[in-house]
C-alpha cells in the first residue's frame, strides 16, 4: 500500500461486498472521495467493488476486519491512516438481518447480532474519531432498518439493534457537534437486494405485509444516493437525523 496520502476525502464503508454496501462505496467513490472498502470475510467480492472503482478512475483499497473485535477495527483504521493519512467519512453498514421465533434466539445469536450492528458501529467511530476531528467536514453515517422503528416479528434481535443505532446516532450528533462532525442514520425499507445465508434470512416475513406508497421496492442505489448526500458538502447543517428511505413504507420518525 501506498502511504503517499490522497487530497480526496477518504471513506470508509463497512459491509461493502455486495447489495447496499456495494452500491454505497460506489456512489462514494463517484462522488469524488476514495474508499476504503471493509468485507469481513468477502474477500473476493470486496475485490471486484475495488476493481470497479478503480475501472471509473477511484481511488479504493480493499481492508479486511472482524468488526465486532475492538483492536481489529483499531487495526482496520490504522491501515486507512497508513494507506491516505485521513480519513472524513464512516459508514457503518455491516449488519446480520437473520429472523427467528423468539424462543429460538439463543444468547450467542442475540450477542451476535447486536455485536455487528451496534458494538462495530461504536468501535468504527471510535477507534476514527482522532482522523475525523482532523477533517474539515468529517461526517458519520450509520444504516438503520425500516424494522428498528415499525417492529417486526421474528427479528427481535435485528430489531433492537437497529432501533439501538438510531439511539447511537442521536447520542453522538450531540457528542460530536463541538468537532463538527454530522452524524446521521439512513433506514433503508422494502429495498431488493440479494440475502445470503449466514448474514440475512431469505426473505423476512414481514414484507408480505408491508407496501410502499409508490407502488414497487427500491434498489441500493436509491439508498446509496441518500448516503451520498449525507456524507457531502451540502448537508452540512444536517445531523442527528434518521432518513427514511422506504417508498413511504412508513412514515415517521
Amino acid at each position: 500500500m501506498s502511504s503517499a496520502g490522497t487530497a480526496r476525502p477518504v471513506a470508509l464503508v463497512t459491509g461493502a461486498s455486495r447489495n447496499i454496501g456495494r452500491r454505497i462505496a460506489l456512489a462514494l467513490a463517484e462522488a469524488g472521495h476514495a474508499v476504503a472498502v471493509h468485507v469481513h470475510q468477502s474477500r473476493d467480492e470486496g475485490a471486484e467493488v475495488v476493481a470497479a472503482i478503480r475501472a471509473q478512475g477511484g481511488d479504493a483499497e480493499l481492508f479486511s476486519a472482524d468488526v465486532t473485535d475492538a483492536a481489529a477495527v483499531r487495526a482496520l483504521v490504522a491501515a486507512i491512516a497508513a494507506r491516505w493519512r485521513r480519513l472524513d467519512v464512516v459508514v457503518n453498514n455491516a449488519a446480520v438481518r437473520l429472523e427467528a421465533p423468539l424462543e429460538a434466539i439463543d444468547p450467542a445469536a442475540w450477542r451476535h447480532t447486536l455485536a455487528v450492528v451496534l458494538d462495530g458501529a461504536f468501535y468504527c467511530v471510535q477507534a476514527a474519531l482522532p482522523l475525523l476531528r482532523a477533517s474539515p467536514a468529517a461526517a458519520i453515517v450509520n444504516i438503520g432498518g425500516l424494522t428498528g422503528h415499525t417492529g417486526a416479528p421474528r427479528r427481535a434481535h435485528v430489531v433492537t439493534a437497529k432501533a439501538g443505532l438510531a439511539g447511537l446516532t442521536r447520542a453522538l450528533a450531540h457528542e460530536l457537534a463541538a468537532d463538527r462532525i454530522t452524524v446521521n442514520c439512513v433506514a433503508p425499507g422494502l429495498i431488493e437486494t440479494e440475502r445470503r445465508a449466514g448474514s440475512a434470512s431469505a426473505e423476512p416475513a414481514h414484507r408480505s405485509r408491508t407496501t410502499t406508497l409508490l407502488g414497487h421496492r427500491g434498489a441500493p442505489d436509491d439508498v446509496a444516493a441518500a448516503v451520498a448526500w449525507l456524507a457531502g458538502p451540502q448537508t452540512r447543517f444536517i445531523t442527528g437525523q434518521v432518513l427514511h428511505v422506504n417508498g413511504g413504507a412508513y412514515l415517521g420518525n
